[in-house]
């Protein structure tokens, strides 16, 4: 019975941030049903989070954007003309992959550092600024790639990173075995730290989950862990895009939650004026932020490039869009202050299953769009509702 309480107790407390993954599971369970299990092969899933890459990393980039209490409607067409960029640099300049790369992550970067000061310094509204990004970008991306309207790469390397697969370490029929060993890795990764943050919370005496409670949670993230390893391993494996999302979330996750930089960022968010007077350069912080964000628009732009192996007129279109939706399904506050970015993949993984789910169903485009577009204001509904209660 204690059990059962606790665990009430704990979604009641945590809905926010648990709400989401409810829903993901309902919409993969809805969707395997609905399919007759095609929507959970492992092809599917593995194409469905290969699709999702891009965006996720556009996500990540706009939680700590949403955080700050600001917008990023650029990003979209950020991604599309760097990414033509990139095609140029390889293609007619003859640029290697890892040289090219670079260039465009900081081209990116001073793009970010421009929209910071536009905002920070010159106090134009974020809105307003990226909105003005959106056009200027739009417009040089067509130029980009007004000559033929699409670019193609030819480069195996840099397409390999939207299309390829990490090698195996040997041949199972029917089975990627380096996968399952990182994915074991990962497993024990996540038990360990679990155990050492238990322990570092009880050494401060702050509040931890009863034992029962604590092996139950270590239980199911590790089941659900291996079940998506399994999952991919029955395919083609990790792809290179799961791979660079996963570093991405990584070094954000651990910014945001281990670093001075982190608490700073949620600090200007909860309330800028008393960041400031307590001390915090509120205008670096922006910097930062929106640099981070042009940045990570950059490379959104390297993995849609790749993965199409071609620069088109029509790259970035609505993914700004998707983005915002993303960090919103995921947990990030309207009012700024609140969200993580595991929460925005899972929200980019919550739309893109929606869409994938419908196409296998055959639902007409402008149904999918009604749809998505209910779940966008439902999640920001369940975000004011929860945020008055705690008030």
């Amino acid at each position: 019975m204690n059990f059962i309480k606790e665990a009430q107790r704990l979604i009641k407390q945590n809905i926010r941030e648990y709400g989401m993954y409810i829903a993901l599971v309902v919409i993969m369970l809805t969707f395997s049903v609905a399919t007759d299990g095609l929507f959970i092969s492992s092809r599917n899933i593995s194409n469905l989070i290969n699709q999702t890459g891009y965006i996720a990393v556009l996500a990540v980039g706009m939680t700590l954007v949403i955080v700050i209490r600001h917008i990023d409607l650029s990003v979209g067409f950020v991604a599309g003309f760097l990414g033509a960029v990139a095609a140029i640099l390889l293609t007619r300049f003859g640029l290697p992959v890892f040289a090219a790369i670079f260039v465009i992550l900081v081209l990116g970067v001073v793009v970010g550092l421009f929209n910071g000061f536009l905002v920070a310094k010159m106090g134009i509204p974020s809105f307003v600024a990226s909105l003005a990004g959106m056009l200027i970008f739009r417009g040089a991306l067509l130029l980009a790639t007004e000559g033929t309207g699409t670019i193609i790469v030819p480069n195996a390397a840099f397409n390999a990173i939207g299309n390829g697969f990490i090698p195996d370490i040997a041949k199972v029929p029917g089975v990627h075995l380096l996968t399952l060993l990182l994915g074991l890795v990962a497993i024990v990764f996540y038990v360990w730290s679990e155990f050492n943050t238990r322990r570092n919370k009880q050494r401060y005496n702050f509040e931890v989950l009863s034992m029962n409670m604590f092996i139950t949670k270590l239980l199911f993230v590790s089941l659900v862990i291996a079940y998506i390893t399994w999952i991919l391993a029955g395919y083609n494996g990790l792809s290179w895009t799961i791979v660079i999302v996963i570093i991405v979330v990584a070094i954000y996750n651990f910014i945001t939650n281990k670093t001075a930089l982190g608490r700073h960022i949620y600090a200007v968010g909860g309330n800028p004026e008393a960041a400031k007077l307590s001390g915090i350069d509120v205008k670096k912080v922006t910097y930062i932020v929106f640099g981070s964000m042009s940045m990570l628009a950059a490379l959104s732009g390297i993995l849609y490039t790749s993965r199409l192996q071609s620069a088109t007129t029509t790259a970035g279109t609505l993914f700004e869009l998707d983005a915002i939706a993303a960090a919103y399904v995921g947990g990030v506050s309207a009012a700024g202050g609140v969200g993580k970015v595991t929460g925005s993949i899972i929200g980019a993984l919550v739309m893109a299953s929606l869409t994938n789910g419908m196409n296998l169903m055959g639902v007409g485009i402008s149904y999918q769009y009604i749809i998505r577009g209910i779940v966008l204001a439902a999640a920001v509904i369940f975000d004011v509702k929860t945020r008055n209660k705690r008030k």
